[in-house]
């Protein structure tokens, strides 16, 4: 139940964000960031350039809490913490301007499948190598063409990138803390 609100959450936010003067005072713009406006560093992820885009991230988001069913408060958590990262790490790139859900949802996807095949589920490795050949395809050959006509803006495939990253350092933190745990548990008894 906590998950379903959590998505509808987001999903109303990403909506409402679509609209003036919201989407103007949300989306990463790095000049605007740098004169205050911080915000942005997070808020960005969640703004789009059209209806399509937003539509298409959505659905992205959902098929994703869909296959991996993970906890309301791990999903937030990922949220804001790939949303920050790409925020911060898009001021190491040559953007000016940045919106979409995109970068989080490799990080989303990049977390989580990792975190399976971390904690025993073999078959995960292969959506983790999916996820990094995407990637490194986006960085080396381009986005594809009609994903940008869709979404009417060159796709920021280095928010792809900076999501996919900060997912797997996230995922393998959050094993290591998780095997921590239980060995200290262990100990205990």
């Amino acid at each position: 139940m906590h998950l379903f609100l959590l998505l509808m959450v987001t999903s109303l936010l990403c909506l409402g964000l679509q609209f003036e003067p919201l989407a103007s005072l949300t989306n990463w713009q790095r000049f605007s960031i740098l004169d205050g406006q911080w915000w942005r560093i997070l808020s960005g992820n969640f703004t789009h350039t059209n209806f399509a885009h937003l539509g298409m991230n959505l659905a992205g988001l959902w098929v994703i809490a869909f296959i991996f069913k993970p906890t309301y408060k791990a999903l937030l958590a990922l949220l804001v913490l790939t949303s920050l990262s790409i925020g911060g790490l898009n001021f190491f790139t040559e953007m000016n301007g940045y919106v979409g859900l995109s970068g989080v949802l490799h990080g989303l996807f990049a977390y989580f499948a990792l975190q399976e095949s971390l904690t025993g589920r073999k078959s995960s490795w292969l959506l983790v190598i999916g996820v990094v050949a995407k990637v490194l395809w986006e960085m080396t050959i381009g986005a594809s063409a009609s994903t940008s006509e869709l979404i009417n803006a060159r796709v920021a495939v280095e928010a792809h990138l900076f999501g996919m990253l900060s997912g797997l350092v996230c995922a393998v933190i959050s094993v290591v803390i998780q095997s921590q745990r239980r060995q200290q548990s262990q100990t205990q008894e």
